[in-house]
């Protein structure tokens, strides 16, 4: 009965260390990931703020207001074409 334990209890234990290992170098691989992922979000996050400080400049009033009179040869009506109508 001895011997047969033994042997049992030492592929239990090398069983267990072999697991242990492979559990730290999965664990490991993750938090590269993870570390490589929140790198990637930070870089769009950048990228989104840029975005947004783009857009908030192209809609400007004056932008606005430019790109009506060059592109679309609009221009500010004089007083005498403007109607005020009453409900």
């Amino acid at each position: 009965m001895r011997a047969l334990l033994l042997p049992l209890l030492l592929l239990a234990i090398v069983a267990t260390a072999m697991g242990a290992a492979y559990a730290k170098h999965q664990s490991r691989k993750l938090f590269i990931e993870l570390q490589a992922l929140e790198s990637e979000r930070d870089a769009m996050n950048v990228e989104w703020g840029q975005l947004q400080l783009e857009q908030s400049t192209h809609t400007t009033h004056g932008k606005v207001e430019e790109a009506a009179r060059k592109r679309l040869g609009m221009k500010i009506p004089g007083p005498q074409q403007v109607m005020i109508l009453r409900p």
